[in-house]
């Protein structure tokens, strides 16, 4: 006989809350986490220690117009992923002064 256990789905609130405290830490929910009741509570349980703003790692708004315009002069497209993470953002300002 074999022994198998099966993990238990996570319910619809425990799935709301959790989208909710990723919309509030701006992060993102992943997917394999929102398939298994307990992985889903230990990083609801992470998220909820958090508090909203501290890890706000966005790029300010001087920072993206400068890149704009860095970008417009250069004839270039800053990266998609250089407005989700503010030293990327500085990073790619860096490299193309």
């Amino acid at each position: 006989m074999e022994s198998t256990t099966y993990a238990l789905p996570a319910t619809p609130k425990q799935i709301g809350y959790a989208r909710a405290l990723a919309l509030r830490n701006q992060t993102l929910l992943p997917w394999e986490v929102q398939q298994d009741r307990r992985s889903l509570s230990a990083w609801i349980d992470a998220q909820a220690k958090l508090k909203p703003g501290t890890q706000d790692s966005r790029p300010t708004s001087k920072q993206v117009a400068f890149a704009e315009r860095l970008a417009r002069i250069k004839r270039r497209a800053v990266p998609d992923e250089c407005f989700r993470d503010k030293g990327l953002m500085s990073k790619w300002i860096d490299g193309n002064r």
